[in-house]
């Protein structure tokens, strides 16, 4: 959160809860076998094939990061 200027309230609340998603629905957790508290999670531990590529997805201005494969 130290990577915010905060312009208000209703701002605030619209990156905590952006937040609380992230942390929620994306982020691994090593108590849970690296897979989110809720949410869908791939089960593939594979190396990826040539055909395959991973995907970037971004919240609050590329702050919070997580990364998935693609479906062939």
């Amino acid at each position: 959160m130290n990577q915010f200027i905060v312009f208000g309230l209703q701002h605030l609340d619209y990156i905590v809860s952006e937040y609380q998603r992230f942390y929620y629905e994306a982020r691994p957790h090593q108590r849970k076998d690296n897979r989110p508290l809720t949410g869908t999670w791939s089960v593939v531990d594979e190396p990826l094939g040539k055909e395959e590529t991973i995907a970037c997805h971004t919240r609050l201005g590329g702050v919070l990061k997580n990364y998935q494969r693609l479906a062939a």
